[in-house]
């Protein structure tokens, strides 16, 4: 991925991301900022606070389908963290919502393709996302007995 200038305003110009990346930092799907009251299926948290990444997903599960209907999210990262986490909870719930087979499987390739690319000091960012997913629907298994 060619980089542009290192500075970016708060407007966005100078961003060295694509635009995807840009449009999911500026514009988070399904992000859960308050989950006072919020009932999941599963839940999944990931990272370290000491470093500051730390991701947290939940899941609802379709049961007759075992289909993940709904994916919310919360990170506390940087905008590729932020991008990252979106991008996977728009995947996970797309097309009628990703089987929790395929959500187990799920690669961090997969969610930065889908982003058009990520710097390559970056790519543990999605790491956190495929991560909370898949814990999120082992917490999900383990409650249902599966």
């Amino acid at each position: 991925m060619k980089q542009q200038k290192k500075s970016c305003s708060p407007d966005g110009a100078g961003w060295i991301y694509s635009e995807t990346i840009k449009d999911h930092f500026f514009h988070p799907r399904n992000i859960l900022l308050d989950e006072t009251g919020y009932k999941a299926d599963g839940v999944g948290t990931v990272g370290s606070p000491e470093c500051g990444d730390v991701m947290i997903a939940w899941i609802k599960v379709d049961k007759k389908t075992e289909r993940i209907k709904e994916c919310k999210w919360r990170t506390f990262g940087c905008a590729s963290a932020i991008a990252s986490a979106s991008m996977m909870s728009v995947m996970a719930t797309e097309k009628g919502g990703m089987d929790l087979k395929t959500a187990q499987t799920l690669k961090p390739q997969q969610i930065v393709e889908r982003l058009g690319g990520l710097p390559d000091r970056k790519f543990h960012c999605s790491v956190l996302g495929h991560e909370a997913l898949r814990e999120a629907v082992e917490d999900y298994l383990n409650k249902n007995g599966k």
